[in-house]
């Protein structure tokens, strides 16, 4: 027992693998608790199972094995990751559970295998349990039949896939085993209630007795359908439904039959094996057949008819067995062969259902014909035959053949045919049944039933009922418009007899019906057998479920409004139904017409009609016209009124006043009356005699329009044109032509009768009379316009000089749509009538080709030809094609019998000579042109093998087979093609080029289709295997084709169809499958209404030209593919296309070349914005790739193709670099000019530019980072922000370039990143960079820690993403990385970070292994704390400086000036942006950029755009200036003398000299500098800087910017260097301040931006640790004085404000840094008595509310220190004292007062004030504000102390606590923190004591470093608070106010101490940190020490010189009492410095 307690321990999943079985025993028990205790599937828990679950169930200890079986049910069931496990634990269970004794472990294994299935994973158990059936152990095969009954019966047939299971059973009942068979039988019933009948074909082999046993427990079976028991987990919404039910007490059968179809109808055909027969035949079957002996012949036949009846059979080359059983039907003489071949073709029909269709076309018209056999077992062999072909076609693919049939003359053939039409009707639908096919059958049919016989008039009948049931009246009615009423009776009367095969009525009801055999119906039937019926109705299931739903929606045109069924039997043809009888009436003897016009007009008036006197005829006219003018329509007598006017004289009618009356009658009578037919026979002779008449002409022409909108123009021309070509008189010829062309445009081309008018036409072409010529060719143009190409055709052998006039007409034709009808369509517009008309238009493209002579070139295809095509000898092959090449040609077009041909050709499609299959191909496309639309009927057995020719090794025979298949899809559309299996068994084959091939094909058909077959289905599986091919293109052309896919078959669909993948790729291709279908496009809308009527149908919108097909169809990119189905008609396309597409495209192409002066952009309003929501709505692409694939780069294309000039696309576009190159050099040209456009496309563009990334070509990548540049300084001048979108598609593609191995290239990308820093905010750049850190390239990481460096250092530690903290500890992982320069951009990085933010980085950056601390310490005690590598705005000016010596002239000349300049631009935006960044208000972002760009603008100008840098400074002539100074030597050659020409005026040299202050190269930056400073001390020239000063501050702050960031950096650099550069700014900056006048000028954000460059000079801790700098920094002091004195009052007030704001809100801003603006906000206080009154107020007030706005007091409060708020107030307080209540007035400018605090405070302050008397020192007020906020915090005493204590006692603060504890002892010397000490422990008050004295040394002691800290002496005392003695400034008050002796003696105890320390060693300092974050106690220093700053100077320049010595005594100011800020001793101070500025300018001679 010991060993138990040690595994008791063990956790349950561990003990669940222990070796002994109690553990795992004891381990399942416990986890089937955990199990059921689980609530959440998605638990954790549940993976740590996920590989035990299989050793649950295997376990080998029977006892533990049971348990195991119970956890794995309870994982099965709740865990959702179970699924995984399906395979194995499924496989566990057949093998090592169902072959266990104990019926609880099988009860267990069976629940598990169900639960799966529950799971959703029913195929995997499936497979696992058809696996098991094959075990020897006869155990695990009864539980696996068992487990398969069961879960049919729970989860029914749709679930559970029987097709496999059908397949074992005939085995399962042959086992030995008792048992296993009884249970197959158990089985095959559970089968037999779910698919009936369909079961029996599979079994029919099986042993008799068993089968018969079968049939008696089939015949048990209740007749109710079954019903699914159990569900699947997505099927939850059914399980409450079936629950319902069930609660409802189970009798809910009749409603749910209507919800839920009830079980799929299985075709027994599905789950039958194919059986291959072909090879099965008897060897000499082809002898015997042909044999003489009939004996022999019909053993041949017997033979296949026994093979042809297994009823699936394998599909195969059968075209021989077809071709000679064809043979006997046709030819044999023994009848009962005929009958016994037909037997075979139904037998091999109904076995190969769709594939027997490529067969059908040739058999069908010799069935027909032999149906001239009077035997009746003949006839229904026959009969049996042809329905069995039927359904393997469609009526479309054989009506050729039946029509031709119809007309034969034996009545045997036409009754058995109408029988035949009748029957196939039935099995369509509307949609199958268009009016395109409806229209030939009735017109055939209606002969019939005319017919003598009257077996040949009832078949007819029978046929045209069962059309008008199947299709509806609306459709066939049109076509019964002239039957007579009996007949039309007898046809509906049969309409209602008919029983559809899946009509009408839906699924369930035509099913019932289907199983009885209509032959009660149908006498001609009576052969059919009723088992045949049943089968096809079983065949066709899926249709039974489609025929309805397609009905309402299905192709467009068949889903009119039904509101034109309101018509009724009239389609388009008449006014309204009843009339279209009446369109002829029987004509009426001339003595009823007389009576009938008696008695609607007056007498006088029928007396006179025949007078002799014209006089009498005209009034008697006149008198007629009134009267038919007042008639009503109803009572019109139109053909009595007619033959009135007929009457003598008639139309021989002299007069011609009397002529026009009478025609202009005949035109009323036409319009107003109902005007039929007959009538108008009666007047057309004459109209048209009279239409050549010069007078009578347009009345003649009036009348026949009238009568062509009365009676149909169709009908009137026809009678017209025959009429005038009757007659000999030319102009009548003429004028009728010229009125035919009129009347189509206005009446439009619907129901001509094209054929009548063409005969007409070319004996027109053939006249002599030119005019009657002329006239017929326009008449042709008109037809042109709707007939297109295929008109020519008809001409092509008229005369070549009247061709070339026909052409030229046509030419002027092209390009121009046809007009809308105006005429003929009122009447139709009743209730959308117009459908009939669209559906004649429709058909006329069709019926222009079909009026083709066609020739029949059948008897030309001989035996011969065809065994020369299939002979051995290649030559002999290749004569064959060559003759079928010429009988071709010269036939032109062809009929559709082309006899053996087509398998002839379909051999040479595999020919081993890859010549004679190209030529085959060749001869396929000829045929495809020759035979128009009716090459159909071949696409099965030529068109798919062409297909399989796509596969062909040879790239010129894919692509000879891709155009022949095209050729043959534009005749045929893509219905034929997409039909049945061909397609899929295409696909199917793993040939990489065939799929590739077919793909690309199916990707380009599909999306013009607007349905397809459901056959597409069966192409998925290959689809998805496509997917996961080996070959790379393969996959691609399938990721396109998948969408398409979708589009027509839908997600769920496609979804459900990957249910068959392995687990792996069923996740891959559903993932693909959600991606297409974000991509999938919507289905091509149908074609409007109205373009089918102005284009005129099909033909038209096909001949169009593409852009305004594609504009009609409203699709985006239709191309000129014209869709299949709009166009089956045009004649040979390939003509069609290149006469007209050809012309009319390449016109508008070739102008588009040659003009590329548009705008290179297009503007799309919201383009952009639709883009990026198309991108999340993931319609497109997310533009993310590691390289780009195609997919991307098409949808680029597509997406520009709406916004970038077409020229300018092909160029971006093309393979080759060099045409990218042009487009960005066009891109770079249209920068400018194209603002507007390039920021609407910019995404688009950037996109573009990241694919030129991955280019390999530098010259492109070059460009591309050239013409970047380019675009973000106009985005930055634009002041552009980029989108997020933008951003991300495109900033981190720049960053990988960061890593080009080329420095050119990097330095590019760097200095690009630092320009976009302007246009997108810098902390989320930091975040791409950040990501760019990650890259494997070394290069890139270094490079972008680097620019991270940059980024902290210019935007302060809150550009750190997501927070500093765990930026920085993502940096400074990298210190650690392999790469040397990796490890010093990090370790730079960071120190840049530590110049920035002190100590606290080795908090952020968190636990750095030793190694990498040691190396952080160090760098950062070696760089004297320098920041890392410059920012790229230097680097960019570095490197270039040393190169170009040797340019010319005029190069140097435009270099520096261009160069500086736009430096400048981009650094001073840099700053600008930062503080925009900050938050700083309005007035400072604005005030200075304008006029400061502009200048620069100006020099940038002048200079051009060469780009150059040179060494050091040109020499400049400034003689307007000022007398020659002299100046250092320069150090390159002199410049061409045309330098100035460029400079002539002041302001541009001025500007030029400025532009070089913030050179990057320090001599550059010097002399300018010394230029500058002589100019402002000449009095005289002083005002030429006027203007400037602003500009020149920018330069400069700029220039101690580079100084910082770069030049402090550089180790090469002599630090000499650097001093003496600070010393020239700091000395040219104080001479400026000098002068008051120039000092105003500065703007307040200039100032903002000066004082902030100055004091982060003041705290650089690196100055001090040069030689001189302790002197700069005392120089710096003495400046930032002179900038609060002399600047513009208002403006430095107010620029200090809104820094105090900025520095506040910045994070990342040292805390020392605001104390310091706050010290020189205090100075700026104590000069307001003497300002005041400059100062204006109101701004100063608006910035304080701005402030208070954005720091409220509670937020103030919150501040480390509490100096923000004691600044404020002070200011406030002074203000208000010197103002007094008048305050009040100056609060103008704020809008909304209430925002801040600022009104209510200054009443407070002014009501105290008044309330005190008298008026105190300035002093006083300090101390007294400082008084009243003591008062008020000493009641957060307490507060403030419990958190100082709080702090003291944990372990990370200590240090931080006891510092502020000592600073508030400081302040508040009377606090008493005893009682806070009292309750601790002794320990813990001696820490504390001990804590503070410390840090008293500390501070006492080293106070001194707090001046070289950067803390200005000038400003310390004021600072101090008001409750320890104030130490005044050592400026002294400017009040005059008296200092007493104490403070001098306190200044002289610092003083000395201070000297002390000067000599003691620099690395004794204590750690920056504590000098920063404490105010030290103040220091002060003399005028002494700022003298000897400046003697230090001066004293290194003259040791450089070696010249002039210096007494040191005259510099010596008088004492320490003496104070700098004495105007006396400050200028004494000036002047000397100036003096010396002089000496050491003339040692430089």
């Amino acid at each position: 027992m010991g060993d138990d307690s040690e595994w008791m321990k063990l956790p349950i999943d561990q003990k669940c693998e222990h070796k002994l079985w109690k553990a795992r025993l004891n381990g399942y028990e416990e986890a089937l608790k955990l199990f059921q205790k689980i609530d959440d599937e998605k638990s954790p828990e549940w993976s740590k199972y996920l590989g035990l679950i299989k050793k649950f169930v295997t376990d080998s200890n029977a006892v533990a094995q049971l348990k195991g079986l119970e956890a794995a049910l309870a994982y099965v069931e709740n865990a959702h990751v179970a699924g995984k496990t399906t395979g194995e634990v499924a496989s566990g269970v057949v093998n090592k559970v169902f072959n266990q004794p104990k019926a609880r472990a099988k009860e267990l294994g069976l629940d598990i295998c169900l639960m799966y299935i529950e799971i959703e994973k029913g195929e995997a158990v499936q497979e696992e349990l058809l696996k098991g059936l094959d075990n020897k152990n006869p155990k695990i095969i009864v539980a696996c039949i068992e487990t398969l009954r069961k879960a049919l019966s729970e989860f029914g047939s749709k679930i559970i896939s029987l097709k496999p299971i059908i397949k074992v059973l005939p085995k399962l009942f042959e086992s030995r085993e008792k048992a296993v068979r009884d249970e197959a039988k158990l089985l095959a019933v559970e089968i037999y209630r779910w698919i009936r009948d369909a079961l029996r074909p599979p079994l029919q082999n099986i042993n008799s007795v068993q089968l018969k046993e079968l049939e008696e427990e089939w015949v048990k079976v209740s007749s109710a359908a079954p019903k699914q028991t159990r569900f699947l987990r997505s099927q939850q919404e059914l399980k409450a439904k079936f629950e319902q039910q069930q609660a409802v007490g189970g009798d809910a059968d009749g409603g749910d039959d209507d919800e839920e179809e009830a079980v799929p109808q299985v075709d027994a055909y599905e789950l039958l094996e194919a059986v291959e027969i072909l090879s099965k035949l008897p060897k000499d079957f082809y002898e015997k057949i042909e044999a003489k002996k009939w004996q022999e012949r019909k053993e041949a036949l017997e033979a296949v008819e026994l093979l042809v009846k297994n009823p699936k059979l394998e599909s195969g080359d059968y075209a021989d067995l077809v071709k000679v059983l064809k043979k006997v039907v046709g030819k044999d003489t023994n009848v009962m062969l005929v009958a016994l071949a037909a037997k075979c073709l139904a037998g091999l029909a109904a076995g190969l259902r769709k594939k027997f269709g490529q067969y059908a076309g040739h058999v069908v018209p010799t069935i027909l014909e032999k149906f001239k056999e009077k035997k009746p077992q003949v006839v229904q062999a026959l009969q049996e035959a042809i329905d069995a072909i039927f359904l393997t076609t469609t009526l479309q693919n054989i009506s050729e053949d039946v029509l031709a049939v119809m007309d034969n003359k034996n009545p045997t053939i036409k009754q058995q045919t109408s029988l035949f039409i009748a029957r196939s009707f039935r099995h369509c639908t509307p949609s199958t049944l268009p009016k395109s096919l409806l229209k030939p059958f009735c017109a055939a049919l209606l002969k019939h039933i005319n017919d003598s016989a009257p077996e040949v008039r009832d078949a007819g009948f029978e046929a045209l009922g069962t059309a008008l049931k199947v299709a509806g009246e609306k459709a066939v009615n049109p076509f019964l418009a002239d039957v007579d009423k009996l007949k039309l009776d007898r046809i509906k009367e049969c309409a209602e007899k008919v029983e559809l095969v899946y009509g009408k009525k839906t699924g369930g009801a035509a099913e019932k019906k289907e199983g009885k055999p209509v032959t009660g119906k149908t006498p001609a039937l009576s052969g059919t057998s009723g088992d045949k019926e049943t089968k096809d109705a079983a065949t066709k299931p899926g249709s039974l479920k489609k025929a309805p739903t397609a009905k309402p929606g299905g192709p467009p045109k068949k889903g009119k409004p039904a509101a034109a069924a309101g018509m009724g039997g009239a389609g388009a043809k008449g006014k309204k139904g009843p009339e279209t009888k009446e369109i002829f009436e029987s004509e009426l003897s001339i003595e009823v017409c007389e009576e009938k016009a008696a008695a609607v007009l007056p007498a006088s008036c029928i007396q006179q009609l025949d007078s002799g006197n014209w006089k009498e005829r005209l009034a008697c006219m006149e008198e007629f016209q009134k009267a038919v003018e007042l008639m009503e329509r109803s009572e019109m007598p139109c053909q009595a009124l007619v033959r009135m006017l007929a009457k003598k004289p008639g139309w021989k009618e002299t007069n011609f006043q009397v002529m026009q009356m009478k025609l202009h009658i005949v035109a009323l009578i036409a319009q107003k009356g109902n005007f039929s037919k007959t009538s108008a026979q009666v007047v057309l002779d004459g109209l048209v005699d009279k239409v050549g008449d010069v007078k009578c002409g347009s009345n003649a022409k009036e009348a026949m329009t009238a009568i062509a909108e009365a009676c149909q123009l169709p009908w009137t021309a026809e009678q017209v044109v025959a009429m005038a070509f009757s007659q000999k008189n030319p102009k009548n010829q003429s004028e009728t032509l010229n009125w035919l062309s009129n009347a189509i445009k206005e009446f439009g081309f619907s129901g001509l009768n094209v054929k009548a008018f063409i005969s007409n036409v070319k004996t027109a072409l053939a006249a002599t009379n030119p005019a009657v010529r002329t006239s017929a060719i326009t008449l042709l143009g008109v037809m042109y316009l709707y007939v297109g190409p295929p008109l020519r055709m008809f001409f092509e052998d008229e005369k070549p000089a009247l061709l070339s006039q026909i052409d030229a007409e046509f030419e002027k034709m092209q390009g121009q749509t046809a007009p809308a009808p105006t005429r003929g369509i009122s009447r139709n517009s009743v209730g959308g009538g117009d459908d009939g008309e669209e559906e004649e238009q429709e058909d006329v493209g069709n019926d222009v080709v079909d009026l083709l002579p066609r020739t029949d070139i059948s008897d030309k295809i001989t035996d011969e030809l065809v065994s020369k095509i299939g002979d051995k000898n290649w030559k002999i092959r290749k004569e064959g094609l060559d003759e079928v090449t010429s009988i071709i040609n010269d036939a032109k077009f062809i009929q559709p019998n082309i006899g053996e041909l087509p398998a002839a050709l379909k051999g040479r499609l595999n020919d081993s000579n890859k010549i004679l299959v190209q030529q085959t191909l060749s001869i396929l496309q000829q045929l495809a042109t020759a035979m128009g639309p009716n090459i159909k009927q071949h696409v099965k057995n030529l068109g798919i093998p062409v297909i399989t020719v796509l596969g062909d090794s040879k790239n010129n025979v894919r692509a000879a087979a891709l155009a022949t298949v095209n050729a043959w899809a534009e005749q045929t559309g893509m219905k034929e093609w997409l039909e049945g299996e061909d397609l899929s068994a295409e696909l199917k084959k793993e040939n990489p080029f065939l799929r590739q091939g077919l793909l690309g094909w199916l990707a380009e058909k599909l999306p013009t289709l607007r349905s397809v077959p459901s056959d597409v289905l069966l192409c998925v599986p290959h689809l998805y295997s496509c997917l996961e091919d080996r070959n790379g293109d393969v996959r691609k052309k399938a990721q396109d084709a998948l969408p398409f896919f979708m589009m027509h078959l839908g997600f769920e669909k496609m979804a459900k169809a990957t249910g068959k993948l392995k687990p792996t790729s069923k996740d891959q291709v559903l993932a693909m499958l959600e991606k297409a279908k974000a991509n999938m496009p919507a289905k091509p809308a149908p074609p409007a209404k109205v373009s089918s009527r102005v284009v005129g149908g099909a033909a038209p919108a096909k001949f169009q030209p593409a852009s305004a097909l594609a504009e009609d169809t409203g699709s985006n990119t239709m191309e000129s593919k014209p869709d299949p189905k709009k166009a089956k008609a045009g004649g040979p396309p390939s003509k069609a296309k290149g006469v007209q597409g050809k012309k009319v495209l390449s016109k508008p192409n070739l102008k588009e070349d040659d003009d590329k002066s548009g705008p290179i952009f297009i503007i799309v309003p919201n383009g952009k914005e639709q883009r990026m929501k198309d991108e999340k709505g993931l319609k497109v692409l997310k533009w993310n790739f590691t390289t780009p694939r195609d997919e991307y780069i098409e949808q680029l294309k597509t997406q520009m193709s709406s916004c970038v000039a077409k020229w300018l696309q092909d160029e971006m576009f093309h393979a080759d670099f060099q045409h990218h190159n042009k487009a960005l050099a066009v891109m770079i040209e249209h920068l400018e000019s194209e603002k507007d456009g390039v920021i609407s496309c910019l995404d688009l563009i950037l996109k573009w530019l990241t694919l030129r990334f991955f280019d390999t070509n530098t010259s492109v990548l070059m460009k591309a980072l050239e013409y970047l540049k380019l675009l973000f300084n106009l985005l930055s001048q634009e002041e552009y922000h980029l989108t997020e979108n933008e951003a991300s598609s495109f900033i981190p593609y720049l960053i990988l370039k960061v890593g080009e191995p080329k420095d050119v290239i990097r330095k590019d990308v760097r200095a690009i990143l630092n320009r976009m820093c302007l246009i997108y905010p810098a902390s989320k750049m930091f975040t791409f960079i950040m990501e760019g850190t990650k890259s494997k390239n070394s290069k890139q990481r270094a490079e972008c820690l680097e620019e991270l460096g940059c980024l902290v250092e210019s935007y302060g530690m809150n550009v750190c993403q997501p927070t500093p903290g765990k930026a920085l500890k993502e940096m400074a992982t990298h210190i650690g990385d392999r790469d040397n320069t990796v490890r010093n951009a990090a370790l730079n990085t960071i120190v840049t970070v530590y110049n920035v933010h002190g100590d606290q980085v080795f908090k952020l950056i968190g636990n750095l292994s030793e190694k990498d601390m040691s190396m952080l310490e160090e760098r950062i005690k070696r760089s004297a704390k320098r920041p890392s590598a410059a920012p790229v705005r230097q680097a960019e000016e570095k490197p270039q400086r040393t190169q170009n010596i040797s340019a010319n002239a005029s190069m140097l000349r435009k270099g520096p000036a261009e160069d500086m300049s736009s430096k400048l631009k981009i650094m001073y935006r840099t700053y600008r942006i930062q503080n925009r960044n900050m938050g700083s208000h309005s007035e400072s972002a604005h005030t200075v950029p304008r006029e400061f760009q502009l200048d620069l603008d100006e020099i940038e100008n002048d200079n051009g755009t060469v780009r150059c840098e040179m060494p050091a400074l040109v020499q400049h002539k400034l003689d307007d200036i000022f007398e020659p100074v002299l100046i250092p030597e320069p150090k390159i050659r002199a410049v061409s003398p045309h330098f100035d020409d460029m400079h002539s005026s002041i302001a541009s040299t001025i500007n030029f000299v400025i532009s070089q202050v913030a050179s990057g190269d320090i001599n550059t930056s010097i002399k300018a500098l010394a230029q500058i400073d002589e100019v402002l001390r000449q009095e005289c020239k002083v005002e030429v800087m006027s203007g400037h000063i602003d500009q020149f501050l920018i330069a400069t702050f700029m220039q101690l910017r580079l100084i910082y960031n770069t030049h402090m950096a550089d180790e090469k650099l002599d630090k000499d260097e650097i001093v003496k550069l600070y010393s020239c700014i700091i000395g040219s900056m104080i001479t400026l301040f000098q002068i008051e006048s120039l000092a105003r000028e500065a703007s307040t954000g200039v100032l903002k931006d000066l004082m902030h460059g100055l004091i982060t000079l003041l705290l650089d801790s690196r100055v001090e640790d040069l030689e001189e700098g302790v002197q700069v920094i005392r120089s710096v002091n003495l400046l930032v004085l002179k900038v609060l004195e002399k600047s513009d009052q208002t403006n430095i007030l107010s620029a200090l404000l809104v820094l105090l704001q900025d520095s506040l809100l910045a994070t990342a801003s040292s805390p020392k840094f605001s104390e310091l603006v706050m010290k020189c906000l205090w100075r700026m206080v104590r000069l307001l008595p003497e300002t005041i009154n400059t100062i204006n107020l109101d701004r100063i007030l608006l910035d304080i509310h701005v402030f208070l706005k954005v720091f409220p007091k509670e937020k103030l409060k919150q501040c480390k220190s509490e100096f923000p708020i004691r600044t404020l107030k002070t200011l406030l307080h002074t203000l208000c004292k010197l103002k007094g209540p008048k305050i009040l007035d100056h609060l103008t400018m704020i809008d909304n007062k209430n925002e801040s605090e600022l009104e209510s405070y200054l009443c407070r302050v002014i009501k105290h004030s008044m309330d005190q008397t008298g008026s105190k020192a300035d002093k006083d007020t300090e101390k007294g504000a400082s008084r009243i906020e003591e008062k008020a915090s000493k009641a957060k005493v307490n507060d403030i102390l419990a958190e100082i204590f709080k702090k003291i006692g944990s372990k990370e603060n200590t240090k931080e606590g006891l510092a502020e504890l000592y600073e508030y002892k400081k302040k508040y010397s009377d606090a008493d923190i005893e009682p806070f000490l009292k309750n601790s422990s002794q320990f813990f008050q001696s820490y504390v004591e001990k804590g503070l004295r410390l840090i008293e040394t500390e501070r006492e002691g080293k106070g001194s470093i707090a001046g070289s800290t950067g803390i200005s002496p000038q400003m310390e005392g004021t600072c101090v608070p008001a409750s320890t003695p104030t130490v005044s400034s050592s400026i002294g008050n400017t009040n005059g106010e008296e200092v007493g002796p104490s403070v001098y003696l306190e200044r002289l105890k610092i003083l000395r101490q201070r000297c002390g320390l000067d000599n003691a060693k620099q690395e004794d300092r204590p750690p920056l940190t504590s000098l920063l974050s404490k105010p030290a106690v103040p220091t002060v220093a003399s005028s002494t020490d700022m003298l000897h700053s400046k003697l230090s100077q001066l004293r290194e320049s003259r040791e450089q010189y070696q010249h002039l010595d210096l007494d040191s005594n005259q510099t010596h100011s008088s004492g320490i009492g003496t104070t700098l800020a004495s105007p006396s001793s400050a200028a004494a101070n000036i002047d000397d410095l100036k003096k010396r500025l002089e000496r050491i300018k003339s040692s430089r001679k």
